[in-house]
């Protein structure tokens, strides 16, 4: 791999994460709209990106195959469900000045799929991610003691879409056609609502331009990070592209707390330092292992030569 092409797969991961961690910004437009009906307006607009973007690639071949395999399908119309479970509460946090909490939920989203990749997938954690699902856990204790109740948004935004990556896993398919199909599947859903529920806010035949091109981008701001997010994962190692995962929820962070006001309690400050004491143990850990990993690999290859 050419440093060139390295380079290029950084900017790629931080221009995804960038745009996930702005995406706030923009459902922010939409406090007026139903968070359910912005999900309809998500899947409805993301599904035709992503046909475009599919055929466009050369991809279909892709989604056929998926299609013609009844396990797949089962696996992703189970994993669209909590996708689409995972949006509907996002923007309804970000919507009602939660978005604290969804930051927290998705900073412990990769210590969380560490533990359920040992839960389900027989991995082994190394001492030091172990000491940082401990830390990470402590952190929520003290959130729970101190307001009496369980931080629940962040819980089930780290659960579902950790749940998500780990059935995507287990079938073979890749980011944009898995998405493509499990949107497909929520979409008669989508429209039915949109048909029989949806407010006036959805009706494109009445609201003004600017309106209707906000709920029409909501496919551009569900696919531009994704498009970004799979030309990394082409250019660096996996390894690596996990290091750029946290920019997203400090963004979010930087968002509520500096341009929307939502409180920072002295306890729920002190979660967030013990969650970020436990990625910087994770980070520091994986750095090693991955530098190991490089030194091995290296030292193969050199015998073999």
């Amino acid at each position: 791999m050419s440093d060139k092409t390295a380079k290029a797969g950084v900017l790629f991961a931080i221009a995804a994460y960038s745009m996930w961690g702005v995406a706030p910004m923009y459902f922010k437009l939409l406090t007026h709209v139903p968070a359910m009906e912005i999900l309809v307006h998500r899947i409805v607009w993301s599904v035709l990106v992503l046909l475009i973007l599919v055929l466009a690639l050369g991809q279909w071949r892709k989604v056929t195959t998926a299609l013609g395999d009844l396990k797949v399908l089962r696996v992703l119309l189970v994993s669209g469900i909590l996708l689409a479970g995972n949006w509907l509460l996002f923007i309804w946090a970000v919507n009602n000045d939660h978005l604290l909490d969804a930051s927290l939920g998705y900073y412990i989203n990769p210590l969380l799929n560490v533990f359920l990749g040992r839960l389900f997938l027989g991995e082994r954690l190394r001492p030091l991610q172990q000491l940082a699902v401990v830390v990470a856990l402590i952190g929520v204790t003290i959130l729970v003691v101190s307001y009496g109740q369980v931080p629940w948004i962040a819980l089930v935004l780290a659960g579902s879409f950790g749940v998500y990556g780990l059935l995507r896993k287990q079938v073979a398919v890749d980011s944009m056609p898995g998405l493509l199909v499990e949107s497909s599947m929520m979409l008669p859903f989508a429209v039915a609502y949109w048909i029989w529920f949806a407010g006036p806010a959805s009706d494109l035949t009445t609201n003004s331009l600017s309106m209707n091109l906000i709920l029409i981008s909501a496919g551009i701001v569900t696919t531009a990070p994704l498009l970004c997010f799979t030309a990394a994962a082409r250019r660096i190692m996996y390894s690596t592209l996990g290091f750029f995962q946290y920019i997203g929820p400090s963004m979010m962070f930087v968002l509520a707390v500096a341009l929307y006001n939502e409180p920072l309690s002295q306890a729920r400050l002190i979660t967030f330092a013990f969650v970020w004491t436990a990625l910087v143990i994770f980070s520091l850990d994986s750095l090693r292992n991955y530098r190991q990993g490089r030194k091995e690999l290296k030292r193969s290859q050199q015998a073999a030569s």
